[in-house]
């Protein structure tokens, strides 16, 4: 009887750590089940679906920017400014219209920062379309009235354009070099000009008085240009 006692105390000791062990077993799983997050979209738990990333805003330098405007020549062909343009306002259109003395003012100036020999014609345009001027004008000189026979010489190989364009409110410039060799001549009191000799008469001659009467030797003329400096610089 004592040996039975022992085998059934050790069989009921075995049952408990079994079922002991079947408690622990048990329990883990239930941590486990804790772990995993629910996704109940009252409380917010869970993995939210990602945000629409926000469209980004180019820098200055990157947001494109508008075409520029086309910029209006002015009517010297450099830079804005001047008369609207308009049918008969083109370069080309002085090729087939030359000036009209009508048209036209000249006047003949003696600036600063050219020799004292240099005299600047300038033609303006007081029209409302584009005219043409030979390459350069045929410029004479007169003492007391009287002229003097001297005709200034252009520059040598001239060719290109037909004609010097002159746009509307526009001034063309010719520069002469009334003794450029500083030479032994008759001193002249008054420039003759004829702005377009291909196209005008004699009869539109303009004389005009030098302020300071000048010798004239071997003299010469700069093709006309869009200003001053560039026509002496051809002669």
């Amino acid at each position: 009887m004592h040996i039975h006692r022992s085998r059934s105390a050790a069989l009921a000791t075995f049952l408990g750590l079994a079922l002991g062990l079947t408690a622990c077993e048990g329990s883990d799983s239930a941590g486990e089940a804790l772990k995993t997050p629910t996704t109940s979209a009252s409380t917010g738990t869970g993995t939210a679906a990602p945000a629409t990333a926000p469209t980004p805003t180019p820098s200055a330098s990157e947001a494109p920017s508008a075409a520029p405007s086309p910029t209006q020549a002015g009517p010297d062909g450099k830079g804005p400014g001047g008369a609207s343009a308009g049918p008969g306002t083109d370069d080309s259109y002085a090729y087939t219209h030359p000036c009209s003395a009508r048209s036209i003012t000249v006047k003949v100036t003696s600036p600063q920062g050219f020799p004292a020999t240099v005299r600047i014609i300038t033609v303006t345009n007081n029209g409302s379309t584009t005219c043409g001027l030979d390459l350069t004008p045929a410029v004479g000189f007169s003492a007391k009235n009287a002229a003097l026979g001297i005709q200034a010489s252009p520059p040598d190989g001239l060719g290109g354009a037909p004609a010097h364009p002159v746009r509307p409110g526009a001034t063309a410039y010719a520069a002469v070099d009334l003794n450029p060799s500083n030479g032994n001549g008759p001193v002249a009191d008054e420039i003759n000009i004829v702005a377009d000799p291909s196209h005008m008469p004699n009869a539109d001659q303009v004389s005009l008085p030098l302020a300071t009467p000048q010798s004239v030797a071997r003299p010469k003329v700069g093709v006309y240009h869009f200003s001053a400096r560039d026509s002496f610089n051809s002669l």
